[in-house]
C-alpha cells in the first residue's frame, strides 16, 4: 500500500469513492476530529452495506494521523463485519463451521 494512490478508490473491501482523493490531498498531520469535520459525511461502500466516515472515526477520538495511509489504516480497523464479504470463507481450507459441502469428496 502506498501513500500516493489517488486513482485507487477500492482497497481491502472498502470503496472510498472520492474520499480516496480527498484523504490523499489533505494536509497531515491531522486528527480524527479534523477529518470528521472536513469529510465526516462521506460514505464508504462495503461488501455488506455502507458506513459514514464520521461513524468510523468517532471510534478513534483524539487520534493523530501522519499520512493518508495512517487514516486508511484506522478506517480498516474500525469498519467491522460489514467489510467482510463471506465470513469464514477460504478457498484453501475445508468449509467453515456451519457451511455444507456441495459435492462429495472422492479418493483416488
Amino acid at each position: 500500500m502506498t501513500d500516493s494512490a489517488p486513482d485507487r478508490t477500492r482497497e481491502l473491501g472498502v470503496d472510498f469513492g472520492s474520499l480516496a482523493r480527498d484523504l490523499e490531498a489533505h494536509q497531515y498531520p491531522a486528527t480524527s476530529d479534523e477529518l470528521i469535520e472536513q469529510y465526516g459525511d462521506a460514505v464508504l461502500t462495503l461488501p455488506n452495506g455502507q458506513q459514514r466516515l464520521r461513524d468510523l472515526l468517532e471510534l478513534v477520538p483524539d487520534e493523530e494521523f501522519d499520512s493518508a495511509a495512517d487514516a486508511r489504516a484506522a478506517i480498516f480497523n474500525t469498519v467491522g463485519d460489514a467489510a467482510i464479504g463471506r465470513k469464514g470463507y477460504s478457498d484453501r481450507t475445508p468449509p467453515a463451521l456451519g457451511e455444507r459441502e456441495e459435492w462429495p469428496h472422492e479418493s483416488f
